[in-house]
């Protein structure tokens, strides 16, 4: 098999929705979370600390069209000919009133240049009249729904301090997909108390959803965080992969997963004055790489042992 077709990519995906290159620009509109401000709970995920995911431009005091436009313009100088997706990013990004919500989005999408909206979300955050007006903004413009899933196990989404259950997402998934909405989800490899072998029959249940896109992500430790503190106390109850380990571990997920999830990517970065561990020192794209690498070396493919379940 050629190493071109080795896994849905996301680059292949936006080329078969567009015409020309887009990038997204990340915005902090100010969200909290369900389990922060004592809706669900208190503390966060125990991983999170959304200082990580925050470009130099997103700042929750600056409107969305500002955050937008500086993004737009960061991009533009180097790649004039760029169209945009504006990207909720930070925190719960429907966990507000609907009208609230609407203004947001749609400020974004009076932005020059920006042609389609991403909006990471909660399982938990996304009430019928929200996906209501979603399916009504999805025939106007492109439109992509992230979901945190994280885990398929609801004893590790307990321990993360999650504040659902997996059947809650999968009730999610399936709401947005019925609504003709472009459905992703989020999965951190690695999460404590979950074996590769567990990490590898999640790709099989992960499968099951309708599911368009898919984020894969190493298990980071990262400081001021609770999982941080955690790892301190009881560093026995982790397995934090090193990169080639982790490298074969992916390609296994991969081989179990559904053939036609889009992959966006394997990896995440957290800034290295964060980051505790494990630091291997790669760049998404030199990633990326070497999986493809490895992958050709173990003639692999994407859904190569679909089906296959892990007992």
């Amino acid at each position: 098999m050629d190493e071109r077709v080795r896994y849905n990519d996301f680059s292949g995906f936006l080329a078969a929705h567009f015409p020309y290159k887009v990038q997204k620009i990340s915005i902090n509109a100010g969200f909290t979370c369900p389990n922060r401000d004592g809706t669900k709970g208190y503390g966060g995920c125990t991983y999170c600390n959304n200082q990580t995911f925050n470009p130099a431009y997103c700042h929750t005091e600056k409107p969305v069209g500002q955050q937008v436009r500086e993004g737009v313009a960061f991009f533009s100088r180097k790649y004039p000919k760029m169209k945009y997706l504006a990207y909720f990013q930070a925190y719960t990004n429907t966990y507000a009133g609907l009208e609230e919500l609407k203004r947001m989005y749609e400020e974004a999408l009076e932005v020059e240049n920006v042609v389609g909206l991403v909006i990471g979300t909660r399982p938990d955050c996304m009430p019928d009249s929200l996906l209501d007006y979603l399916e009504r903004l999805n025939r106007q413009t492109f439109l992509i729904v992230e979901y945190g899933i994280e885990s398929t196990d609801n004893r590790t989404l307990k321990r993360i301090n999650r504040g659902h259950t997996f059947e809650c997402t999968a009730d999610a998934v399936r709401k947005t997909a019925q609504r003709k909405i472009l459905t992703g989800g989020h999965v951190i490899l690695g999460l404590p108390g979950e074996s590769g072998r567990q990490i590898i029959a999640q790709a099989e249940t992960i499968s099951e959803l309708p599911l368009n896109t898919l984020k894969l992500h190493q298990l980071q430790l990262v400081k001021g965080t609770r999982m941080a503190h955690e790892y301190a106390e009881h560093p026995e109850e982790f397995h934090l992969y090193k990169a080639d380990e982790y490298i074969d571990l992916t390609i296994d997920y991969l081989e179990h997963l559904r053939p036609d999830i889009v992959i966006e990517r394997f990896i995440s970065q957290s800034p290295k004055e964060l980051l505790i561990a494990p630091d291997w020192g790669l760049k998404n794209y030199e990633f990326t790489e070497r999986i493809k690498k490895r992958m050709k070396e173990r003639d692999s493919w994407q859904g190569k042992h679909y089906k296959n379940r892990i007992q």
